[in-house]
């Protein structure tokens, strides 16, 4: 057994770079782009540290490589300066191609690797070792989000084809998701429900004011 277990575990939060008009549309017409840039930086942030906190090793992907980083990423570069947090970019056309090869690229290093969202600041540092503690009895573990979709997908194996042909960003997510890694002879758990952050209502609800 390893003398410290935490190692071998890898925390990997996907990002946009933060770019007005580009991040968090479903906010714009409620906060403008320029609040909805600022309302994901934010966001980014306290995933980040939420992350953090877990104990784990965290990287921190792009979603694409850029030559100079926007100005709006300040805040976010220093923090995972602050936090010793590595950088790199998601691979893939898709987002299952982008979460597949994380995956498949952080299980080279680690025992267990764990990809979450930045919208996803309902995802504490006790849920990343609930799920990091799952992987010890199934092949991937996932944790719901009340959409449909799911906050968080952890893989100690990864298979060509389980998360192929998923409509991300829809109610069947997770469904799908399910059905891909039964086919594929993975067996999974799923956590309890969390939130994430895609509409004007999920805002208020993660900055505490009210919608109504």
């Amino acid at each position: 057994m390893p003398v410290n277990p935490d190692a071998s575990v890898l925390v990997m939060q996907f990002s946009k770079w933060p770019e007005a008009g580009r991040v968090k549309t479903r906010l714009m017409p409620a906060l403008g782009a320029e609040g909805a840039m600022a309302a994901h930086v934010r966001l980014s942030l306290a995933v980040l540290d939420n992350l953090v906190a877990s104990g784990y090793t965290v990287q921190f992907l792009w979603d694409r490589a850029l030559e100079n980083a926007p100005t709006g990423a300040a805040p976010v570069l220093e923090r995972l300066d602050v936090h010793g947090v590595a950088q790199a970019v998601q691979e893939g056309d898709i987002l299952g191609e982008r979460m597949s090869q994380a995956l498949d690229a952080g299980l080279r290093g680690f025992g267990k690797a764990m990809i979450v969202g930045s919208d996803c600041p309902s995802v504490d540092a006790d849920y990343v070792r609930t799920a990091v503690a799952a992987l010890d009895e199934v092949d991937v573990v996932l944790g719901p989000s009340e959409d449909g979709g799911y906050v968080l997908i952890g893989a100690r194996r990864v298979l060509p084809g389980m998360l192929a042909d998923v409509a991300w960003g829809t109610e069947k997510a997770l469904s799908q998701t399910c059905d891909r890694l039964t086919q594929a002879g993975l067996s999974f758990r799923l956590l309890p429900q969390r939130w994430d952050v895609d509409e004007p209502e999920d805002w208020h609800r993660f900055t505490g004011q009210s919608s109504g």
